[in-house]
């Protein structure tokens, strides 16, 4: 049944909203992987004994191919001239393209172990392995690897035999984003040669095994991501990185090839895991994050294929325009083709679950072993679409194989008979064609198989969102809008026939239930299948309570007034659809709230409040800029200190007017009164003065870190002491925390947060943050005093005069307060708190909404935190921790909800809407937009558009229960306040 109370409603809903966030990834993102096959290598002699890879963690394909005006000198110079000298005379290079998310995990294990990790796995696990996988260092004799501890254990806890992977690590200390980050790769490159120096005497046991065929050397780098998370990739730091890398791999490759002889045995592979953007963040798909270089060359590797002078070799387009390489062929592949490419180089089995196709254009081989190694390629991918057929045919109940690989003269075993005898013909590119058709076929049944239940699940999910949609709809409409649908909590408006109807639902549940069962689903599958039997069985058990909605539609006299509002309420959801993907509607819709929301009131109210409409006209245009501004922007100390300031000059003002909103203690004594009001004026001072703080902390600690290379502890501590201070004191003083605290005036308790979040924010802003934090903390303090005023308007004209104080933290009902009033509240709504809702209030709750989904894109792309700077925590910490920074980044998110959350809280009470209700109503309706964003999710096309669907189906899918935690937040945070009702209102009815 519909729950009578709406704690089981939103328990309810959390609960549904949480298993279904998993739907995506059950339904787009299943894992890719299956075991059981058979692996395959080349059975030809491999041209390479031993491979050598170097992955430059964070570099961007265009910062070591492109030439760099170094401004110091006046001169243009390379920064790679060791690497690119190999492109021009012995190395195959190109664009290495990865996928989202562009984190070193994903991207090693792609590169690595040919694979892409699906998404869901990532969140298991930062630097194990969530799932089994194999890997070309899985398959090799042994791999000696060095660099990072964020990266090196999860291949070597992958390997079936642990001996078979030594790791060289730093410590986790060294990842410290103070100072330059190239001497994480100075410890890699000294280590290595103190590790070759070491193996040098003859007869050694490590000596042999190195000089033994199948061995592979890992060099991890991560000197150019850290540095370009501190510095931006456009710095001298990150640059001169990139320089000095380019050196050290000079240095290292002369000391191997001296300790092999020169013996021309040894392939070398120089690439990347991802990219990084020009505000130092990766994670994302933007071109900036997913495109990386790729450089082999040594021993199977083919030379570049040069074109004429004056002529442009194949593989250019308009990104490596301006490199200066236009002569030398670019061969761009996807980043899961390296790993089958450094199989075949050093004779290894592919990796059993790669799906990257080998790259030919890489290889300097016969053509014999270009057909063979290409076979293998084909052959192993096939294992995979064999494994996936056969678990299919096995538990699906009505079978549908893949077409394509199911013709008669075109079955799997028919192309790899034609493929052999053309191998056997010496017609090798023959062979080669029909390999690349076989493995692009393969890979469309791979998917095809990954999208088989598609059409089932989706259905399903849908059903349960518009179910949730409907039954929590049901709920409001019978609690809040005809309160006298509930006696004493019993539940009326019963269907005639509930056992028919709750059959009905059983059935419609055991038949879903079984086919799941037999296909061997998980469990996962039978909750989502439950919600929406539950919700539309339970929408059908309302169905009398549908036609007394009905009913009274018909009855009103002005109907087109609620179609209008839902209408205009799902054209709104939609347009904040679009939002996600274009940030100006947001100051599209600014610019209407200062235009078209003073001329909708009435020309009494206008005249009334030409002074706060004014403000609210000046301050929406403001406010409308910051989305409008580009994401990533550069860090700009001015505008830190110049929002400190502003947010420093409220603070004194609002310090100077204090003595209007502060309030004695009922029944105090006049000394008691003075004492209490002076202690919280002082607290505003004292607020004020942490931002001020802050506004001196926040660029003196940024210029300190930049001169010195490090953090100063003095000014680190001092950080932190004025982020906990501020963060505390409204806890502290007014929260429900604190059980001896006083009612306050709603006002006064407002500018307290604000003043206690401001400085936080001040201290983890890079750039135009703050001013936003301003100037939205402005807009809803004017969006607040403009609905009161509405309200009080609208009580003077229906002779309802709101309580002279409302306690906030109370739900008793109100009295009315006029004998007038009376007859305009049902009989039986005493059992409420407050009144019940009205279509005029749904105004209240789409602005509510609006206000959330600004602050989650006033400054960047929440949908992306690769949008909000790292560098807002250097002045906390700079020892890298990914999850104490990203807790401290989402503080800095999190900070404008508190504020409107608080707002809306407070306004909800000044309206006397029971509490919960438009929070529900809002709560009940955004699924409109996660059903548009759940049917947006990608799987394919471009990397950008996969990342930004996940991320935009989880935002909107976790809404309520963010908004509810946000809510119970707001709630300690306010605490209990005192709200007066406006001065001067007359019970007087008007004309």
């Amino acid at each position: 049944m519909i729950p009578a109370t709406r704690n089981g409603l939103l328990f309810i809903g959390v609960v549904f909203h949480i298993v279904y966030l998993q739907s995506i990834f059950d339904i787009y993102f299943r894992s890719p992987l299956v075991h059981g096959m058979t692996p395959h290598k080349v059975s030809l002699d491999p041209p390479a004994k031993r491979l050598v890879l170097f992955v430059a963690d964070g570099l961007r394909a265009d910062k070591i191919f492109e030439p760099y005006d170094n401004r110091t000198s006046g001169h243009v110079e390379e920064l790679a001239p060791y690497l690119l000298n190999k492109v021009r005379t012995e190395a195959s290079w190109g664009v290495s393209h990865t996928r989202v998310p562009t984190e070193s995990r994903p991207g090693h294990v792609a590169a690595i172990a040919g694979f892409y990790e699906d998404v869901s796995a990532v969140t298991k696990g930062w630097k194990m392995n969530p799932v089994e996988f194999d890997s070309v260092f899985n398959e090799s004799r042994h791999t000696w690897s060095f660099g990072s501890p964020d990266i090196l254990p999860m291949f070597a806890h992958g390997t079936s035999d642990r001996g078979r992977m030594d790791t060289f690590m730093y410590d986790a200390v060294y990842e410290d984003f103070a100072g330059n980050g190239d001497r994480l790769d100075t410890w890699v490159f000294d280590e290595a040669e103190r590790f070759f120096a070491r193996a040098i005497p003859g007869g050694s046991e490590l000596h042999t095994l190195m000089h033994q065929d199948q061995v592979v050397f890992f060099f991890h780098l991560l000197g150019i991501d850290t540095n370009g998370h501190i510095f931006r990739p456009n710095s001298e730091e990150y640059l001169g990185n990139v320089r000095y890398v380019d050196s050290g791999i000079k240095h290292l490759v002369e000391q191997l090839e001296a300790f092999y002889g020169n013996d021309g045995q040894t392939a070398y592979v120089f690439t990347a895991d991802h990219g990084m953007n020009n505000r130092g963040a990766h994670g994302d798909g933007h071109p900036d994050n997913t495109r990386t270089p790729l450089i082999a060359w040594g021993a199977g590797v083919a030379k570049p294929d040069t074109a004429p002078a004056g002529q442009i070799a194949s593989g250019h387009d308009g990104f490596s325009a301006g490199w200066g390489l236009d002569r030398y062929a670019r061969k761009d592949v996807n980043q899961a083709d390296i790993a089958p490419l450094m199989a075949s180089l050093i004779g290894l089995n592919f990796p059993l679950n790669s799906v990257g196709t080998l790259p030919l254009s890489y290889l300097n081989a016969t053509d014999e072993f270009r057909a063979r190694a290409s076979f293998t390629n084909a052959m192993q991918v096939l294992e995979q679409y064999r494994v996936k057929h056969d678990q299919k045919q096995h538990t699906e109940m009505f079978f549908k194989p893949y077409a394509p690989l199911h013709e008669p003269t075109n079955t799997p075993d028919h192309m790899l008979t034609r493929i052999q005898g053309s191998i056997d013909a010496h017609s090798y590119t023959q062979a080669v064609e029909e390999c690349q058709r076989l493995i692009a076929l393969c890979l469309e049944g791979l998917r095809y198989f990954q999208r088989y239940d598609w059409l089932l699940l989706r259905s399903i999910v849908s059903m349960g969102y518009l179910g949730w949609i409907a039954y929590s709809l049901l709920f409001i409409f019978r609690a809040y809008v005809f309160p006298e649908s509930t006696a004493s909590g019993a539940v009326v408006y019963r269907s005639s026939s509930p056992r028919a109807i709750a059959l009905l639902g059983g059935l419609v549940f055991l038949a879903l239930a079984a086919m799941f069962y037999r296909q061997g689903s998980p469990l996962m599958y039978y909750a989502y299948a439950a919600f929406p039997v539950y919700f539309w069985t339970e929408t059908l058990l309302q169905i009398s309570l549908v036609r007394q909605i009905a009913a009274t539609y018909k009855q009103m006299s002005a109907r087109w007034r609620p179609a209008a509002f839902i209408v205009g309420y799902v054209l709104l959801l939609e347009a904040l659809v679009y939002a996600y993907f274009d940030r100006r509607v947001y100051s599209v819709a600014f610019v209407l709230l200062a235009t078209v929301w003073p001329l909708s009131v009435s020309a009494h109210f206008r005249r009334r409040h030409k002074g706060l409409l004014g403000m609210w006209a000046g301050v929406c245009l403001l406010t409308s800029v910051f989305t409008l501004l580009p994401v990533e922007a550069d860090d700009r100390l001015g505008l830190v200190i110049a929002s400190g300031m502003l947010i420093t000059l409220s603070g004194l003002a609002a310090w100077h007017y204090s003595s209007t909103f502060t309030l004695a203690p009922p029944g105090s004594s006049p000394n008691r009164a003075r004492q209490a009001i002076a202690l919280d004026r002082t607290l505003i001072l004292v607020n004020t003065l942490l931002v001020a703080a802050a506004t001196v902390l926040a660029p003196l600690t940024s210029r300190e870190t930049a001169q010195r290379g490090y953090l100063p502890r003095t000014l680190q501590i001092a950080c932190w002491a004025v982020l906990i201070i501020s963060s505390l004191l409204p806890l502290l003083h007014g929260s429900r925390l604190n059980t001896a605290a006083r009612d306050q005036h709603f006002l006064y308790r407002l500018v307290s947060l604000y003043l206690a979040f401001g400085a936080p924010f001040v201290l983890l802003t890079v750039s135009y943050e703050g001013l936003f934090y301003f100037a939205y903390s402005v807009v809803l303090l004017l969006w607040l005093t403009i609905e009161r005023a509405l309200y009080h308007e609208r009580a003077e004209n229906q002779l309802l005069t709101p309580p002279m104080q409302t306690r906030l933290s109370r739900l008793e009902p109100h009295a009315p307060s006029s004998a007038h009033s009376a007859p305009l509240l049902h009989k039986s709504q005493s059992a409420l708190p407050g009144r019940r809702l009205e279509i005029g209030d749904l105004r209240t709750g789409i602005m509510f909404l609006f206000f959330v989904n600004v602050a989650f894109f006033g400054t960047g792309n929440v949908a992306s935190l690769a949008s909000f700077s790292l560098s807002s925590v250097y002045r906390l910490m700079t020892q890298f921790d990914p999850f104490a920074m990203g807790a401290l980044l989402l503080f800095k998110i999190f900070i404008p909800f508190f504020l409107v959350s608080a707002v809306f809280g407070v306004l909800s009470r000044s309206l006397e809407l029971p509490p919960f209700s438009l929070f529900l109503f809002v709560l009940s309706t955004t699924d409109v937009m996660t059903v548009n964003f759940f049917f947006l999710v990608r799987d394919d096309g471009s990397w950008l558009d996969i990342g930004m669907s996940i991320s935009h189906f989880c935002i909107s899918g976790l809404f309520v229960l963010f908004t509810i935690i946000l809510f119970i937040f707001s709630h300690v945070l306010v605490g209990s306040v005192l709200i007066p009702s406006a001065s001067g209102v007359s019970i007087k009815k008007q004309r």
